[in-house]
Protein backbone atom coordinates (compact mmCIF):
# COMPACT_ATOMS: atom_id res chain seq x y z
CA UNK A 1 0.00 0.00 0.00
CA UNK A 2 2.94 2.59 0.85
CA UNK A 3 4.81 2.10 -2.65
CA UNK A 4 1.20 3.60 -3.97
CA UNK A 5 0.76 6.36 -1.81
CA UNK A 6 4.39 7.77 -1.16
CA UNK A 7 4.28 8.64 -4.90
CA UNK A 8 1.40 11.02 -4.55
CA UNK A 9 2.47 12.27 -1.51
CA UNK A 10 5.76 13.39 -3.29
CA UNK A 11 3.79 14.92 -6.30
CA UNK A 12 1.36 16.85 -4.15
CA UNK A 13 4.90 18.13 -1.49
CA UNK A 14 6.90 18.96 -5.30
CA UNK A 15 3.80 20.25 -6.69
CA UNK A 16 3.09 22.79 -3.98
CA UNK A 17 6.56 23.52 -3.30
CA UNK A 18 6.68 24.66 -7.27
CA UNK A 19 3.24 26.35 -7.40
CA UNK A 20 4.77 28.53 -4.25
CA UNK A 21 8.49 29.00 -5.63
CA UNK A 22 6.94 29.55 -9.59
CA UNK A 23 4.22 32.56 -8.17
CA UNK A 24 7.33 34.18 -6.01
CA UNK A 25 9.42 34.67 -8.97
CA UNK A 26 10.51 37.77 -9.43
CA UNK A 27 8.67 39.59 -12.07
CA UNK A 28 11.97 41.14 -12.63
CA UNK A 29 13.85 38.16 -13.61
CA UNK A 30 14.36 36.79 -17.23
CA UNK A 31 12.19 34.06 -17.60
CA UNK A 32 15.17 32.12 -19.20
CA UNK A 33 17.55 33.36 -16.98
CA UNK A 34 15.87 31.89 -14.01
CA UNK A 35 14.54 28.74 -15.55
CA UNK A 36 18.30 28.13 -16.85
CA UNK A 37 19.11 28.36 -12.79
CA UNK A 38 16.48 25.81 -11.78
CA UNK A 39 17.15 23.17 -14.42
CA UNK A 40 21.23 23.71 -13.15
CA UNK A 41 19.92 22.59 -9.97
CA UNK A 42 17.86 19.94 -10.81
CA UNK A 43 21.08 18.43 -13.45
CA UNK A 44 22.77 18.20 -10.31
CA UNK A 45 20.54 16.93 -8.12
CA UNK A 46 19.97 14.08 -10.59
CA UNK A 47 23.10 13.37 -11.78
CA UNK A 48 23.79 12.39 -7.67
CA UNK A 49 21.04 10.63 -7.56
CA UNK A 50 21.95 8.73 -10.38
CA UNK A 51 25.44 8.42 -9.87
CA UNK A 52 25.87 7.95 -6.14
CA UNK A 53 22.62 6.69 -5.10
CA UNK A 54 21.73 4.59 -7.52
CA UNK A 55 24.91 3.11 -8.43
CA UNK A 56 24.52 2.01 -11.56
CA UNK A 57 27.12 -0.30 -12.71
CA UNK A 58 27.93 1.43 -16.33
CA UNK A 59 26.74 4.89 -16.39
CA UNK A 60 27.32 4.75 -20.33
CA UNK A 61 25.26 1.39 -20.57
CA UNK A 62 22.20 3.54 -18.65
CA UNK A 63 22.39 6.52 -20.59
CA UNK A 64 22.58 4.44 -24.16
CA UNK A 65 18.84 3.11 -23.23
CA UNK A 66 17.59 6.44 -23.09
CA UNK A 67 15.23 7.28 -26.02
CA UNK A 68 13.15 10.33 -27.72
CA UNK A 69 11.07 10.19 -24.91
CA UNK A 70 13.69 11.85 -22.26
CA UNK A 71 13.94 14.90 -25.26
CA UNK A 72 10.57 15.31 -25.51
CA UNK A 73 9.68 15.24 -21.38
CA UNK A 74 12.37 18.02 -21.54
CA UNK A 75 11.07 19.95 -24.02
CA UNK A 76 7.32 19.65 -21.98
CA UNK A 77 8.73 20.53 -18.78
CA UNK A 78 10.14 23.95 -20.39
CA UNK A 79 6.55 24.67 -21.81
CA UNK A 80 5.32 23.86 -18.37
CA UNK A 81 7.52 26.27 -16.63
CA UNK A 82 7.23 28.77 -18.75
CA UNK A 83 3.09 28.55 -19.15
CA UNK A 84 3.24 28.88 -15.16
CA UNK A 85 5.30 32.19 -14.67
CA UNK A 86 3.60 33.92 -17.73
CA UNK A 87 0.44 32.46 -15.87
CA UNK A 88 1.30 34.20 -12.55
CA UNK A 89 2.69 37.20 -13.96
CA UNK A 90 -0.64 37.41 -15.77
CA UNK A 91 -2.67 37.57 -12.74
CA UNK A 92 -3.88 34.05 -12.17
CA UNK A 93 -3.95 33.64 -8.29
CA UNK A 94 -1.68 30.35 -6.84
CA UNK A 95 -5.28 28.92 -5.70
CA UNK A 96 -7.00 28.57 -8.94
CA UNK A 97 -4.05 28.54 -11.89
CA UNK A 98 -3.01 25.23 -10.96
CA UNK A 99 -6.74 23.71 -10.30
CA UNK A 100 -7.57 25.00 -13.73
CA UNK A 101 -4.54 23.64 -15.72
CA UNK A 102 -4.63 20.08 -13.87
CA UNK A 103 -8.92 19.95 -14.65
CA UNK A 104 -8.10 20.83 -18.23
CA UNK A 105 -5.12 18.21 -18.34
CA UNK A 106 -7.60 15.89 -16.68
CA UNK A 107 -10.19 15.82 -19.58
CA UNK A 108 -7.97 15.62 -22.25
CA UNK A 109 -5.80 12.93 -20.81
CA UNK A 110 -8.69 10.66 -20.81
CA UNK A 111 -9.32 11.17 -24.21
CA UNK A 112 -5.35 10.52 -24.81
CA UNK A 113 -5.97 7.78 -22.63
CA UNK A 114 -8.54 6.36 -25.15
CA UNK A 115 -6.74 7.04 -28.18
CA UNK A 116 -3.14 6.14 -27.51
CA UNK A 117 -3.75 3.44 -25.00
CA UNK A 118 -6.74 2.06 -26.00
CA UNK A 119 -8.52 2.83 -23.03
CA UNK A 120 -12.42 2.79 -22.30
CA UNK A 121 -13.85 6.10 -21.27
CA UNK A 122 -16.99 5.39 -19.13
CA UNK A 123 -20.03 6.87 -18.34
CA UNK A 124 -18.64 7.81 -14.80
CA UNK A 125 -15.26 9.25 -16.66
CA UNK A 126 -18.17 11.64 -19.11
CA UNK A 127 -20.13 12.96 -16.11
CA UNK A 128 -16.87 13.72 -14.60
CA UNK A 129 -16.03 15.86 -17.56
CA UNK A 130 -19.57 17.85 -17.36
CA UNK A 131 -18.72 18.24 -13.49
CA UNK A 132 -15.21 19.49 -14.28
CA UNK A 133 -16.10 21.61 -17.11
CA UNK A 134 -19.03 23.12 -14.52
CA UNK A 135 -16.11 23.52 -11.89
CA UNK A 136 -13.79 25.50 -14.61
CA UNK A 137 -17.04 27.64 -15.43
CA UNK A 138 -17.44 28.10 -11.26
CA UNK A 139 -13.91 29.02 -10.92
CA UNK A 140 -13.38 31.50 -13.78
CA UNK A 141 -16.72 33.40 -13.52
CA UNK A 142 -16.17 33.56 -9.78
Amino acid sequence: MWEMIWPILLVILSNTLYNICTKSTPSNVNVFATLMVTYITAAILTAIFFVFLLKPENVLSELSNINWTSFVLGMAIVGLELAYIFAFRAGWKVSSASLVANIGLAIVLIFVGAILYGENITLKQIIGIFVCIGGLLLINLG
